[in-house]
């Protein structure tokens, strides 16, 4: 079981936080509730909880100042920041303290459980429950373009942007690859790079990248000859359970659920 922490001066927001943990991922986790920094600092140091859900603005100690004093004892963390405010500052924030991600209230609960399932995952792999995958195997390529670290783009720039994003996913969506990884190959810094991705796409790499993937999968899944299993791995999941759990996350089925109705319907 890995240990999750969710932080909020609201006990509505825990509520509904909570709630909606235990009914998808209440198998895997175990809940941990704080109101406020100071309650969070005390609570990590008696439990040391692997995923951090952390509100930014809190009183007293703020989420942000939280991950920094996390961080400083724990470089594995998974810290996962909701806030109300949609303002750069703030996602530039999470960034300096290697946040998983960042995301908007009210959240949205497909986004949030796509998070939580990959904080899951690397939580679980250090647990000794998965194998890691092998290094990286990309060639990290400088796509710059040119583009300054300032304001939004215009529609020309920003297209030209989401091409290069789209064309990174699509050379290495089979690696494990991160948020972090994408930046640096695309030359941009991580703070950068998240707020473009957001501003093309409409959602976070995670998201996008764990529906990439999926697609992808289904696309395979139509050769009957394909094991699922192989299938997985050649989306970038070395865990076929692992996999499993993200396909019916996304689709509503299992992959040999969604095999079978494919040559149902033929």
């Amino acid at each position: 079981m890995v240990s999750v922490l969710i932080a909020d001066d609201e006990a509505i927001e825990r509520a509904v936080l909570k709630k909606t943990l235990l009914k998808n991922l209440g198998d895997r986790c175990r809940l941990f509730e704080a109101e406020n920094g100071r309650q969070v600092l005390e609570l990590y140091e008696k439990e040391k909880f692997q995923i951090a859900i952390l509100d930014i603005e809190m009183p007293g100690i703020s989420g942000i100042q939280v991950a920094e004093q996390i961080r400083n004892q724990d470089k594995e963390c998974c810290i996962i920041f909701l806030t109300a405010f949609d303002e750069f500052s703030y996602a530039k924030k999470a960034i300096t303290v290697r946040a998983l991600d960042y995301l908007l209230k009210p959240f949205n609960e497909h986004e949030l459980l796509l998070v939580m399932e990959e904080a899951l995952r690397i939580a679980e792999t250090r647990n000794g429950q998965e194998e890691r995958k092998e290094d990286l195997h990309y060639e990290e390529e400088s796509w710059q373009d040119g583009l300054e670290e300032n304001g939004d783009l215009n529609d020309g720039r920003q297209n030209k942007v989401a091409q290069l994003m789209e064309e990174y996913i699509e050379a290495n969506y089979q690696y494990d690859i991160s948020m972090q990884d994408a930046a640096k190959a695309l030359n941009y810094s991580e703070t950068y790079f998240s707020k473009l991705f957001k501003q093309c796409f409409q959602k976070n790499f995670t998201t996008y990248l764990t529906e990439y993937r999926v697609e992808e999968a289904k696309k395979q899944l139509q050769q009957p000859t394909v094991n699922v299993k192989d299938v997985g791995k050649a989306v970038g999941y070395g865990d076929s359970n692992y996999f499993t759990k993200v396909f019916r996350r996304i689709t509503g089925m299992s992959p040999t659920e969604y095999r079978t109705s494919i040559f149902r319907e033929e």
